[in-house]
């Protein structure tokens, strides 16, 4: 077994493992970069990157059927999956190739094949023994199911429901989190009937609750039926389908099941724990700085408990590449780091819900402002109902923006530079929000809580 030595040695190459790989090397480190499948992780070949095209085929859907409407003359004639995956897969393969091709260039050493951690600071892969002054973990996650339930024949996960080759008559997804609104919204913009189970009392549970039921009733408008509050007890398949049981006592029939209860950390059998690496329920336990339980071994992204978003592991791969060159990097906590559900209408959101503000500082040392879209020029033009709710501290700065509507998402850039910069609505009044955009909504919404309201009432 031959032997290589670097300053660091990383052990997945998905988002969190990557970045931080192009930043160290970007500080003058050697990096190893062992990844047992491709470049770019889940995000790129099975997330982020696949389902956000199957979202945008939905949404031209969408505006080929209602474009009569706008004084555009067309019609909808159905969805060619296999045109539809040729669309998505060429996205893919097309960042995937970029993606090589920039860590080739910066001049990191990719070695393929499953990683082992055999040691502090060894990684096993293959017949190579791979020693880093330091060492980053960064394997990602997999698509988690309920005790019993298997994932087999028509009960799919996420990655299954992303190579379909048909557009389902009729589905049932298990979960309202993101994945499975953005599923049902997908799966409805193509003609499919659809129907979600949430145990929690509201769709995006994690949600500000008033942006969670403006999302149930927009779903209910598009024709998406859901059951909050109850939990699942059982399905059972059969040639045409499955039947989902309730604990309640009510069924729900489907073609398939989308099991989309959220995603588990990839830890199990590759050694952290023999190498004395502290894991919890299949976490691994960092500190603030993100270093395990070894010193000169760190974790970055899904593995680590908390959010589990691609950029997220993405500003940890900086950040401990940063932290290991003795930068001492800044501190993003996860409750303002911004979070974007892609379904239709968006919704987008940082910093704390007005409920946990109130926990937080006092529920009398808290006010907020919930701007409707409707007052926004642009969104009238985009035909997008919706809203945008600031939360602020009381003489004090911005805490929290929570959005719903089309395109929200896009507008989340200024919210987390005013919620992590800590602008009082004051600061951010005087600055000029460009006419027409759905960005004057956060202005105006900026405006009522500085004490000067435009347009808002």
């Amino acid at each position: 077994m031959s032997e290589q030595n670097f300053d660091l040695v990383i052990l997945g190459g998905g988002s969190g493992g990557y970045a931080a790989a192009l930043r160290a090397v970007q500080l003058g480190l050697s990096v190893a970069l062992v990844e047992k499948d491709k470049l770019g992780g889940t995000c790129l070949h099975r997330g982020c990157i696949p389902t956000k095209a199957l979202l945008h085929a939905a949404e031209v859907a969408d505006n080929s059927r209602e474009s009569e409407k706008f004084g555009v003359k067309s019609s909808f004639e159905g969805i060619d999956v296999a045109a539809v995956t040729r669309y998505r897969e060429g996205i893919v393969s097309s960042k995937f190739k970029g993606l090589q091709g920039l860590i080739k260039a910066r001049g990191i050493t990719v070695f393929e094949g499953e990683g082992r951690l055999e040691g502090p600071k060894t990684v096993v892969v293959g017949d190579e023994r791979l020693t880093g002054k330091n060492v980053v973990l960064a394997t990602g996650s997999y698509s988690r199911s309920l005790p019993g339930l298997d994932i087999a024949g028509r009960v799919i996960t996420s990655e299954q429901a992303l190579e379909l080759d048909f557009v389902p008559s009729k589905v049932a997804i298990l979960g309202g989190g993101v994945i499975g609104v953005e599923f049902a919204s997908v799966w409805r913009s193509f003609g499919a009937e659809v129907t979600i189970i949430e145990a929690l009392p509201h769709l995006v549970p994690n949600e500000e609750e008033s942006i969670s039921k403006q999302l149930e009733r927009a779903f209910r408008k598009r024709g998406i039926e859901y059951k909050l509050g109850v939990r699942f007890q059982g399905v059972t398949q059969h040639d045409d389908g499955v039947v989902v049981t309730l604990e309640n006592g009510d069924t729900v029939e489907a073609e398939l099941l989308l099991v989309a209860v959220g995603r588990g950390p990839v830890t199990q059998n590759l050694g952290y724990e023999e190498a004395g690496v502290t894991v919890d329920r299949g976490f691994v336990i960092t500190n603030e700085r993100l270093e395990t339980s070894v010193p000169g071994v760190y974790a970055v992204g899904d593995i680590v408990p908390g959010l589990q978003l691609a950029h997220r592991g993405f500003q940890q791969g900086i950040f401990v590449a940063e932290e290991i060159a003795g930068l001492n990097p800044i501190i993003v906590e996860d409750v303002n780091i911004p979070k974007v559900t892609y379904c239709e209408p968006e919704v987008a959101s940082v910093g704390y819900t007005e409920a946990r503000a109130a926990e937080k500082f006092g529920a009398d040392q808290v006010s907020s402002y919930e701007y409707n879209l409707a007052g926004n020029g642009k969104s009238h033009i985009l035909e997008t109902s919706g809203s945008i709710k600031v939360v602020r501290v009381n003489d004090g700065p911005v805490v929290g923006v929570h959005m719903i509507g089309a395109r929200v998402g896009e507008l989340i850039g200024e919210a987390q530079l005013a919620v992590n910069w800590e602008a009082y609505p004051e600061d951010i009044a005087p600055l000029i929000h460009a006419h027409p955009t759905q960005n004057e909504a956060l202005g105006e919404a900026f405006l009522k809580l500085a004490g000067k309201p435009l347009h808002a009432l």
